[in-house]
């Protein structure tokens, strides 16, 4: 595809933003962290071997402690969420939205996702689809519900006879960052909306997306709120289970960083950028595994050495559902890509790490981030010690082992059941968030899904060491089911 002046500008912007590109030097603080996490980890595993008590299991006693520590933070930040979301006053100016959805083959459910964007009280002025070379039926589909054409590669159709603020860019394929960036260029509203295939907005979120833009000219970008949905069969019946709560807990601990002006996570399956802001910092970064998540660092690095007051937000009344994984396999796929674009991301980004100058970004939100790539790590590690204890009969270990245990789910539990009554609050969603199941999920997770998310992101680390992962497909289970039995996804 020939380059246009824009999309040039966008890629020496890039080059001169990217850590990626153009490496930061890295001080002795992140250095010292960096250092101080392995050799931790290491001296903890070490006591496996060196000991004879209670102290073989010292690896599973720090991760007890660190994620009860991030547990409490949590709760701390959270807890004015007992009256509820705090509502900013619009302004008087009303930002155009424009949405964004990259695709690749997703004919069987683009069409509910496009209707369900243009039935919004609050619609988007301009629905984009950013076509990455799909070669299944989304053409007879674009062509039956929506009357467009294929238009040649590289450009965008007429606005659809049947939905005047659709239109269809068609891109040979190059993975989703770069379909988000020449779609980016084709449009000219305040703030785009990115939102992937299999991501059904619900009722009054893009009307909450643009209050929340237009009450905050600072709010750079913000994500809303996601809930999973799986497959109807008993597999997906329980990783909705688990990932409904696991969300639950998610979005409440990216509330509380974004308290300590620390937000990095922000979905792209739900996310609103100022368009201008993206661009000055060079776009999607097309190499990264997680590039929504990359971008955001890029924002905040800008915003500092500039001395802007670039805001990111989680809005709680902007709520979207999402075609989650419904097997263990696909369950896998998506962590190892996750936790790989993680650790792609910290490592691009270490010069922040512990750097002042980066407010407490630097010096809270990261140092964190860096020993959470090791976390899933010292779970694995600490259930495979447990093992090897039980099966060599030192029965006068495991019994404080699993008092620690039991008492850590006791903390658990009462988190959990807390913050379900804070998240209804927040985002006036209750639907599938009963106590009892809850309970039933808090005590089983630490001995099944939770290990399942230590593999997915070991996993995550062979993507990272390799450079081995891209944007893979994965099964539209949950809206295709409801498609067969109603026609349409409720």
């Amino acid at each position: 595809m020939i380059q246009t002046p824009a999309g040039e500008k966008l890629a020496r912007a890039f080059a001169a933003q990217s850590p990626r590109l153009k490496p930061r030097i890295v001080g002795v603080s992140s250095r010292l962290i960096s250092v101080g996490v392995l050799a931790i980890f290491g001296a903890l595993i070490a006591q496996a071997f060196l000991r004879q008590g209670i102290a073989v299991w010292a690896v599973g006693i720090a991760y007890i402690l660190y994620d009860t520590a991030l547990l409490v933070f949590t709760a701390w930040r959270i807890w004015p969420l007992r009256d509820g979301a705090v509502v900013r006053p619009a302004g008087d100016a009303r930002p155009q939205f424009a949405v964004i959805v990259a695709a690749r083959n997703e004919a069987t459910v683009i069409d509910v996702t496009i209707d369900r964007l243009a039935a919004q009280e609050d619609a988007p002025d301009v629905i984009l689809i950013a076509d990455d070379g799909s070669d299944d039926a989304t053409p007879e589909v674009f062509a039956a519900r929506y009357g467009l054409e294929p238009p040649p590669f590289g450009t965008i159709s007429p606005p659809s006879p049947v939905l005047p603020s659709l239109r269809w860019l068609r891109l040979p394929h190059g993975g989703k960052a770069r379909a988000l960036n020449a779609a980016m260029l084709e449009i000219d509203a305040e703030v785009m909306l990115t939102v992937d295939a299999d991501t059904l907005l619900e009722p009054g979120a893009i009307a909450a997306m643009r209050a929340a833009f237009a009450a905050e000219p600072e709010l750079v970008a913000a994500t809303g709120v996601i809930r999973p949905m799986c497959g109807p069969d008993w597999q997906g019946r329980v990783f909705e289970w688990f990932q409904t709560y696991e969300y639950v807990r998610n979005f409440l601990s990216r509330h509380a960083w974004e308290q300590q002006h620390s937000l990095l996570l922000i979905s792209g399956a739900f996310a609103a950028f100022r368009r201008e802001a993206v661009v000055t910092v060079g776009g999607f970064d097309p190499d990264c595994m997680v590039e929504d998540y990359e971008l955001i660092h890029r924002l905040h690095r800008h915003a500092a050495n500039e001395a802007l007051d670039w805001r990111v937000r989680v809005i709680g009344r902007a709520i979207a559902r999402t075609d989650a994984p419904a097997t263990l396999p696909e369950f896998l796929r998506q962590r190892r890509r996750w936790f790989g674009g993680f650790l792609q991301t910290q490592y691009w980004n270490r010069d922040m790490v512990g750097n002042r100058r980066f407010g407490q970004l630097g010096t809270q939100m990261l140092p964190v981030k860096a020993l959470d790539t090791v976390q899933p790590i010292y779970g694995l590690a600490a259930f495979a010690i447990l093992i090897a204890v039980l099966a060599s009969g030192r029965l006068h270990i495991v019994l404080p082992i699993l008092l620690i245990m039991l008492t850590k789910i006791a903390i658990d539990l009462s988190f959990h059941l807390g913050s379900l009554r804070l998240y209804a609050r927040w985002t006036g969603q209750q639907e599938g968030l009963r106590w009892g199941p809850a309970l039933i999920a808090a005590i089983l997770e630490p001995f099944t899904f939770q290990l399942f998310r230590h593999l997915g992101a070991l996993l995550g680390w062979v993507a990272f060491l390799t450079g081995k992962e891209s944007w893979t497909a994965q099964s539209r289970s949950a809206i295709r089911a409801s498609r067969n039995v109603t026609g349409d996804v409720v």
